[in-house]
């Protein structure tokens, strides 16, 4: 670890280094005005990227939450705090979980609370600390890392350099929250009652028409506790993402990553894994007006070493889609089609794709038990409609394969579920679900999800092959 530590250390430093020569001063890129666009009031994923500066105008509060999303601290003001929060409770009831491995029935309560505190002293120093409560009850066995966190921080971390200009660059250090792309490889693990969040710095420019971020993490290891979370020493992170327009509705981006783990077990077994990450994306966003094509396409390279083999692994993502938002219900159709690889135990290379930190619902409404995105070949339609009153509909059906018969079934966190044990089945199964949501007002949800896993000969084979059943009731407010 000490050699790859210097070597990450080198790799973002020449990267800030050619930013840095590359990008005029900050000052200069603010200088050009423009016509101001309309307030931003949705909330994000992510409310550290949420902008509420412009309601230091009093006439443009409309909701009874704007009196906490703009404090001044004095007459200058660009020194200013946003307060932010989020209440969630999911009731979850799995049967035969891991297709009858675990108990027949296991129903349990999960909640969720975050208080989020962005603080502004002035145009370019920040801090952003969020604080999040993941509890859980009457779940058989007791809850998992992802179900229950007794308080901790989500998120701390100083930036400096908040321009968000074109050629501007930003410095962050603490703990983050990273979301890339699909969040096929880099999500927050929004599904799951606690998300995840890094320890570590980030560099954040723009050039020209490119963001490119750069970092170095460790995960955070969610101990159950109060405040004893602390960075995985097993584990490091580190990498470069960047995205560019292509055109007004296309997105390019493209990215490297690295993963360091000193204990990763995959079928063949355990051993220190270094694995580097090569890939692109292209996306085109659903169309919100006329009806018109979306996509996401995602391919990607890995090699590296496992122990004293090494790694080449690979996967291709796919979702194309089409809406009609002039149609009544304004229906949208899509077909995933992905693979991923396995591995073949007597070759000289492990060829396990490894998803890094994937998001928690990969396949839909199975957000925290099923099959995960590694060793697979699936078919996925899916149709979605908008029922009045900002109700919403969406129904989809999953088939799923194994890519490799030497390698067996994965979770989305990437361990082992089923082993091939010589098996030559290569169909899992098939999973049809549903999802009702309803957004009640700009801060209230409810939603209802149901799904089932028909299992198929490998699980059959594997045992015990039972059928998976989930359903899940979402209550959430935020503001």
């Amino acid at each position: 670890m000490g050699g790859l530590s210097k070597h990450v250390t080198r790799l973002l430093a020449v990267s800030a280094l050619t930013l840095l020569i590359g990008i005029p001063a900050m000052h200069a890129q603010e200088a050009s005005a423009s016509d101001p666009a309309p307030p931003d009031r949705d909330i994000l994923l992510l409310r550290e990227d949420e902008n509420w500066s412009f309601l230091r105008d009093r006439s443009l509060r409309q909701d009874f939450w704007d009196r906490v999303k703009f404090i001044p601290f004095s007459s200058n003001e660009n020194w200013y705090m946003t307060i932010s929060g989020e209440a969630r409770e999911v009731w979850e009831q799995i049967g035969n979980d891991n297709w009858g491995q675990a108990p027949f029935w296991n129903a349990y309560l999960n909640e969720r609370y975050m208080l989020g505190f962005d603080i502004h002293y002035g145009k370019h120093v920040r801090t952003f600390v969020e604080l999040k409560s993941g509890l859980n009850s009457f779940r058989i066995g007791g809850p998992r890392p992802i179900d229950e966190k007794k308080l901790d921080f989500q998120a701390a971390f100083l930036q400096i350099g908040t321009s968000s200009a074109q050629n501007s660059i930003q410095f962050l250090v603490g703990r983050q929250e990273l979301e890339y792309g699909s969040g096929r490889l880099i999500d927050v693990r929004e599904g799951p009652n606690v998300r995840l969040s890094f320890d570590g710095f980030r560099i954040k420019a723009k050039v020209d028409e490119w963001n490119i971020d750069a970092f170095a993490m460790r995960p955070d290891e969610d101990n159950p506790g109060f405040f004893d979370n602390e960075p995985n020493p097993q584990v490091a992170f580190w990498g470069v993402y960047s995205t560019k327009p292509l055109s007004k509705k296309t997105l390019l981006d493209l990215y490297y990553l690295g993963l360091d783990r000193t204990k990763a077990t995959f079928e063949r077994g355990t051993a220190t894994e270094l694995r580097h990450s090569v890939g692109g994306r292209l996306s085109r966003p659903i169309a919100t007006e006329t009806p018109a094509w979306d996509f996401d396409y995602e391919a990607l390279w890995q090699f590296g070493s496992f122990g004293s083999v090494g790694i080449r692994a690979w996967t291709a993502a796919s979702e194309t889609g089409y809406r009609f938002p002039t149609a009544p219900l304004k229906p949208r159709l899509s077909v995933k089609a992905d693979i991923s690889s396995g591995d073949n135990p007597q070759s000289n290379t492990l060829g396990t794709f490894n998803p890094l930190f994937p998001k928690g619902n990969y396949f839909g409404v199975l957000a925290t038990t099923g099959p995960g995105p590694i060793n697979f070949i699936d078919l996925h339609p899916h149709l979605e409609v908008a029922i009045p009153h900002n109700v919403s509909l969406s129904t989809d059906w999953i088939f799923q394969w194994r890519e490799s018969l030497e390698d067996g079934v994965y979770a989305v966190p990437g361990f082992l579920i089923t082993a091939a044990n010589g098996s030559r089945a290569r169909y899992i199964g098939n999973r049809p679900g549903m999802e009702l949501r309803w957004q009640a007002d700009r801060h209230l949800w409810f939603q209802a999800d149901y799904g089932i896993f028909f299992a198929g000969p490998f699980l059959k084979q594997a045992g015990p092959g039972r059928n998976l059943n989930y359903w899940a009731l979402w209550a959430g407010y935020k503001f």
